[in-house]
């Protein structure tokens, strides 16, 4: 499970590791985070049971969730 203190702080800015995400994404979304791959963080989201998401807005504005890892600081 993620510990809260390795979570970014909602309202930081972070970047998105492409090479960790492509592989699960649609096209449309890996062009928007190829482009600019710094995001804000939101919030956080339950995954499975086990695991806390990140929520983020992207620079165009629509928001999504990624995992920690998935997430480097920006």
């Amino acid at each position: 499970m993620a510990e809260t203190k390795l979570l970014p702080k909602i309202g930081s800015k972070v970047k998105i590791n492409i090479d960790k995400v492509k592989d699960r994404l649609p096209a449309k979304l890996i062009d928007q985070i190829s482009s600019n791959p710094r995001v804000v963080t939101t919030g956080y989201k339950m995954t499975d049971g086990r695991s806390i998401g990140i929520t983020v807005r992207l620079q165009n504005g629509e928001e999504n969730w990624f995992f920690p890892e998935e997430i480097e600081k920006g």
